[in-house]
């Protein structure tokens, strides 16, 4: 069975730090390109930030730029999201989500699997 797991949510302060983990089960996450999404109360699904396949190149959202940090850990078949200096607008559900030998991107339509997202909750 193939599914993405998301972990690492939780509820901070402002300023402080969270490692979201989004580990794979049933492939190998080295073979996908690797997106984080987030989605607030009322607003819409959003990219974060992702890493490719290819070349492990990353991008971010400008948003996020200098506080957020993607990575990959193949042994763990595990992809992670560092995020420090946390704001109150970074409050939303956080999903990651693969797409098969790609660079990843900020499009949801491109992905094929999602995972069921971690809640992020950061107060003021």
């Amino acid at each position: 069975q193939v599914q993405l797991v998301e972990s690492g949510g939780g509820l901070v302060q402002t300023g402080s730090s969270l490692r979201l983990a989004c580990a794979a089960r049933g492939f190998s996450i080295e073979y996908y390109g690797i997106g984080w999404f987030r989605q607030a109360p009322g607003k819409e699904r959003e990219g974060v930030s992702c890493i490719s396949s290819l070349d492990d190149t990353t991008d971010y959202a400008d948003s996020v730029k200098g506080r957020f940090t993607i990575s990959r850990d193949n042994t763990k078949n595990t992809v992670y999201l560092q995020m420090n200096n946390l704001k109150a607008e970074d409050t939303a559900v956080y999903y990651c989500a693969a797409d098969y030998w790609s660079s990843g991107g900020f499009d949801p339509i491109v992905y094929d699997y999602w995972g069921q997202g971690t809640e992020v909750t950061v107060s003021s």
